[in-house]
């Protein structure tokens, strides 16, 4: 037996609420914002510092400096992917 609209849709809101409460608590005041995949705040800001350490790293020859401009610019560029794994979402498929 198929499901009733209005359980598909107390199904998928339960999903909603349970992947990005923040959203779904915005959506219900009426003032939405945006999606967890869209937020990138947090990303830009390690991004751009990982890019300032590695140019201070070049700038005065220090190798510990570099490698830290390189790790946080690494973990950064990281931050941009919408699905990645720990937060469950879609798999990848790589070409073979």
């Amino acid at each position: 037996m198929p499901q009733s609209d209005n359980q598909r849709l107390v199904d998928l809101a339960a999903r909603i609420e349970q992947d990005d409460p923040h959203f779904a608590r915005s959506m219900s005041s009426g003032r939405p914002t945006r999606p967890r995949e869209y937020r990138r705040a947090r990303a830009w800001w390690v991004l751009g510092s990982g890019l300032v350490l590695l140019t201070i790293g070049l700038i005065m020859p220090d190798g510990l400096l570099i490698a830290t401009g390189l790790v946080l610019s690494g973990i950064g560029a990281q931050l941009f992917d919408p699905y990645s794994p720990q937060r469950g979402g879609r798999e990848r498929h790589s070409a073979r």
